[in-house]
């Protein structure tokens, strides 16, 4: 019988157990440049027990930023620095990829360099407001990129992926979930395009494929992930053919020999067993479980083979030895809110190990 706590070969790179650290926001890169600091380093570190580490969001371009803090992955700068946080992850046995995010129309100007605005599939605003230096802002009209904007930007997702390299990342993952740019391309809302990137679910599938391919011909399919969020409303999302879309998604880019696909679900377990019967690769869940954080009890997930790896978030945050703890059946620490984003190490690297 499988579990959580067996080895796994993820396309040659052997993890230790199948538990993977999910993608969570922070806003600490408070280094030069928008880079991670030596706190990141530590606190990735603390996690390294992981099968998989998946760092948070890395914009790949200045105009790809959407929140305060967050760090990038286009400067030397951010390559030095996050060469400390690998180098400090993989000297505890650990493996990590970067996570590559463009957040597309979600940000606000105040967030970007040189009068730089929001980029987006059209120029469709998202309901709703993102936090800023001052306070909550409305999200803006974003500018409608050009053909040869896309083009521009899925280069720019390929060299963050050498820089990844460069820095010591074992992999990186490709976001097209959550209501950033590459899901807004994928989106029947945000997305209101009649060239070849809009219209049908073939063309508004374009730009994470291509993107993917980039990646993947840039650093290898086999260091290659893509996390994908079907029907997922975040940021003002609406697809109204989801399953179709990211069925045709899938068939496209399975035979391509990604590291793997990682899954967000929205409820639709019925449209994950499909994916999974079509996806040839390894499949990452990060289950839909709603009212509460991602806990011992979706393991069974991995027994049952729905996935091949479990990605835990907040419970992660909050126990940076988790597999030790799911081993053990607990105890676990509840993560506190109010330190999720930004500030210093409290919330951050002070949550406790279990005592030896």
């Amino acid at each position: 019988m499988t579990t959580a706590f067996d080895p796994f070969d993820l396309s040659g790179l052997p993890l230790a157990n199948r538990i993977a650290m999910a993608p969570m926001t922070r806003s600490r890169a408070h280094g030069p440049s928008g880079s991670p600091t030596d706190l990141t380093a530590r606190y990735y570190a603390q996690r390294a027990t992981a099968g998989l580490i998946i760092t948070e969001g890395i914009q790949p371009s200045a105009v790809g930023q959407g929140y305060p803090n967050t760090p990038g992955l286009h400067t030397e700068q951010q390559i030095a620095a996050w060469r400390t946080v690998t180098d400090a992850v993989h000297a505890e046995g650990g493996v990590i990829f970067a996570q590559l995010m463009h957040t597309g129309r979600v940000g606000h100007p105040s967030l970007l360099p040189d009068g730089l605005t929001p980029v987006g599939a059209s120029p469709v605003a998202a309901a709703g407001q993102v936090y800023t230096a001052d306070g909550p802002r409305d999200f803006v009209t974003p500018r409608e990129l050009t053909d040869t904007e896309i083009t521009a930007t899925i280069a720019d997702f390929a060299a963050a992926a050498r820089s990844a390299v460069a820095a010591g990342f074992d992999g990186a993952e490709v976001h097209g979930a959550n209501g950033y740019l590459l899901h807004q391309f994928l989106s029947t809302n945000a997305n209101r395009r009649t060239d070849r990137w809009g219209g049908s679910s073939a063309n508004r599938i374009r730009l994470t494929v291509e993107t993917t391919l980039a990646v993947a011909d840039a650093i290898g399919a086999h260091r290659t992930g893509l996390r994908i969020s079907p029907a997922n409303a975040f940021n003002d999302i609406t697809e109204d053919d989801h399953r179709s879309t990211y069925q045709a998604l899938i068939d496209a880019l399975d035979p391509s020999g990604l590291a793997y696909l990682h899954i967000s679900e929205a409820g639709d377990r019925d449209l994950t067993l499909e994916l999974r019967k079509r996806w040839n690769g390894a499949l990452i869940l990060n289950p839909h479980t709603p009212g509460t954080i991602t806990g011992p009890d979706q393991l069974a997930l991995i027994t049952d083979g729905t996935t091949d790896l479990i990605s835990f978030g907040g419970l992660f945050l909050a126990n940076p030895d988790l597999p030790a703890r799911l081993a053990a059946g607990g105890p676990y620490t509840a993560p506190d809110p109010a330190t999720f984003y930004g500030g210093d190490h409290r919330g951050y690297t002070d949550y406790p190990a279990l005592t030896a």
